[in-house]
Parts: structure tokens; sequence; C-alpha cells
């Protein structure tokens, strides 16, 4: 997917797991005995192997890695295997791990076993009682956006303002299915928004740390049905789809903006897609349509050659419809697409169409094509390289 390379995934996983990328989970305090020396029994061990596999959120590779090594101490004592190969990175992450645990007893690596699931379980519980948006009409909830229906309006926001709306793999599927939802409830138009300061910061790079298996040929398949699926869900929406661009944007989320209808930015906001930075190539039919709203130099400038985008610029370019003063952005919109929201649906929905129409199965086409370059940049050495020079130069800073 866009943004940050597949390939490059076991690097990430690597950078994720030691340390230099914090994990997204709630700040934890481990629960502590007077004495670790106390033991565990049997039962309490088997329970709180049981606990582990009921958490819900993904607690980060940081305390994955640290529940494995626990684990595998607290079974087989201290780590007595050979050392991975310097490329194996994954299995070289749990052996560096394991062995951190020098010599202590399995007695000791049980008690710490059974605290960390315990505080992992408690803090999950502890964050439970977030409620879920619930779009008006419908039984879907969502984790990781706010979805509502007012004023024949379907508003879709990215929620995760903390993270600057990084997109996870799970909010890739949770648009997806707001998006086929909001195509056929009663609204006139859909928005897609972010909550906070930021639009979207692009793909979050946990979404590239779960390498299964089979290696990264197979996360390369998983990710690009995935993103090809997204871009269709663009592709194919039948409604005026207006994006307000509420501040930066990054990575996919600027080249799918070309799919949208109308597109609202904020005067703070900024457009850059870095990709050959990161030894990929372009997505979101942007290969195709931002050659055709900017011209191929501008376009090229941008694709090829990461240049980031004013909110000005974007609209001199044909990206952005109009930009807002940021002190006025919001009620100035708002109250645009509320008076669009009055005129008459199935109008609105069938002239949209017919402009469509004519690109459609070409966009398909493109959408395809940008799927399978990004599949081979994802597993290629360049790409890899390039992730590790990205990520090089940002522990220098």
């Amino acid at each position: 997917m866009a943004g940050i390379a597949l390939r490059c995934s076991a690097v990430w996983r690597r950078v994720t797991l030691t340390g230099s990328v914090r994990s997204n989970i709630p700040s934890l305090k481990f629960h502590t005995t007077a004495s670790p020396m106390m033991g565990v029994t049997v039962e309490q061990f088997e329970q709180a192997k049981s606990k582990l596999s009921t958490l819900k959120n993904d607690p980060g590779n940081e305390v994955k890695l640290k529940i494995y090594a626990l684990f595998k101490q607290a079974t087989q004592g201290p780590c007595n295997t050979p050392k991975p190969g310097m490329l194996d990175f994954v299995n070289k992450a749990k052996w560096d791990a394991w062995k951190s645990l020098g010599s202590i007893s399995q007695d000791e690596a049980r008690q710490k076993y059974c605290d960390l699931i315990g505080s992992l379980v408690e803090a999950e519980s502890g964050s439970s009682a977030q409620v879920s948006a619930q779009p008006a009409g419908s039984g879907a909830t969502y984790e990781t956006l706010l979805v509502t229906k007012e004023d024949d309006i379907t508003t879709i926001k990215l929620n995760r303002p903390a993270k600057k709306n990084a997109i996870t793999t799970e909010m890739y599927n949770e648009i997806i299915a707001a998006l086929e939802q909001a195509a056929t409830d009663d609204s006139v138009i859909t928005v897609v928004t972010g909550a906070g300061d930021f639009y979207c910061s692009g793909n979050d790079l946990t979404n590239f740390t779960k390498i299964p298996e089979n290696g990264v040929e197979e996360m390369a398949r998983h990710g690009a049905d995935l993103l090809r699926k997204y871009v269709n869900a663009y592709i194919d929406f039948p409604k005026p789809l207006v994006a307000v661009v509420n501040g930066p944007a990054v990575g996919v989320s600027v080249t799918v903006l070309g799919l949208f209808d109308l597109v609202y930015a904020t005067e703070r906001a900024t457009f850059h897609t870095p990709f050959s930075q990161l030894g990929q190539s372009a997505e979101g039919c942007s290969s195709y349509i931002f050659p055709k709203l900017m011209g191929a130099a501008k376009a090229s400038e941008m694709l090829l050659f990461n240049k980031k985008l004013t909110a000005v610029q974007a609209c001199e370019l044909g990206l952005v419809t109009e930009v807002f003063p940021d002190s006025s952005f919001q009620s100035e919109v708002w109250t645009r697409l509320k008076a669009y929201a009055k005129l008459p649906r199935n109008s609105l929905a069938l002239s949209k169409q017919l402009i469509r129409s004519v690109e459609k199965e070409r966009l398909h086409a493109v959408n395809d094509a940008e799927v399978e370059r990004l599949m081979e940049r994802w597993t290629s050495d360049e790409c890899f390289n390039a992730v590790m020079s990205f990520f090089q130069a940002k522990a220098k800073l």
C-alpha cells in the first residue's frame, strides 16, 4: 500500500520491534510483586496463556516480543539456540528479545509473563468503555471512524487524531465499509474529513509489521488486494463525494483526492506524496488523474520528485476545488455543503454517474496497473534499500 513500502516491512518490523517506533498501546503499568520468586502455578500460567488469546487490540511489537521472550524463558530456560542471520529480521528480533533475559529463572519468567498479560487485560478493559460511533439507520459500528448522518449529509471522519489519522489496515476496511453504507443510505452527499489538526498522515507503520508465515510476498498480495478494493470504493461511489481537508494530507489520502467530486481545503493544508523517496510508485489512480489535472510536468514534480504542495498551489493545479481561511474554514464549508444537500438527490447522483461513466472502465484499469506495479515495488531490493535509508536518516534527527 502506498506511502510506506511492503517489501520493506521486514525493515519496519525490525525498527518497530527494536523500539525506534513506539507501539500503539494504552499507557501500561505492569503488575509487580514484592517477590517474583514466589512462583506461579501451572494453572495460573495456563490461564495467562488463555487470556492472551482474548485480547482484542494488538499490543504492539515491543510488547509481543517481550511476551514471546518470557514464554520461551519460562518453558525452556535461557536462550540456547543459534543466532539467526542478519537478514532474518523477524527471527533475529525474537532471538534478541529472548537472549536479553539472560539467566533469569523459569519461575521468575513465569511470574513476569503472568504480570504482563494481566496488565494488558486490565488496560484493555479500562478502555473498553469508549463508545464507537454508529451510522444513523445502520447496525454497523466503527473503531477508527466517526460516521454520522445529519442534514442529508453522511460524514465519514477519520478518528485517530493522536496518530494524525494514520490509516491502519483496520481503518482501510472500515472506510470501505462506511463508503458502501453511505452509497445506499438516503443521504444526498457524502463527506470525508479528519479529526484534529491533520486530515490524514498516510499509512500507519504498524500495517507493515505483521508479516505472515509465508513472508513478504504473501503480505504484498494481501496489501494489493486491500488497496485495489479501497480505491475501487472511491471509483464506484455513486453519489457526490466531498473531501473536507482540515489539515496536512500525505500519501494515499492525497492520491485518492482525484476521485472526489469536490475538494475543499483549509489554507494550512499541505499535500505530499513521497513515493519515490521510499522506492515506491503512485496509486489511487493518480498516475492517470494527476497529469490530466496538472499537466505532465507538474504531476511528475509531485509524484516522482516528492514535491509538497501548499493548499493554494494544489488549488492552482486543480487538485483542490477551493481554499478557505483556517479561521472560517469549517463554518464556510459546512454552510455550503448543507445548501448542496438540499438539491434533488436523484438528479445529483445520476448526473455524477454520467460524468464518471465516461472514465470508469479506464480508472479500474489504471487502479489494477498501479497495484501490480506496487506489488513489484514492495518486493524489490530497491524499495528495501530506500526504506533503510529513510529510517537511517530519521534516526539521525
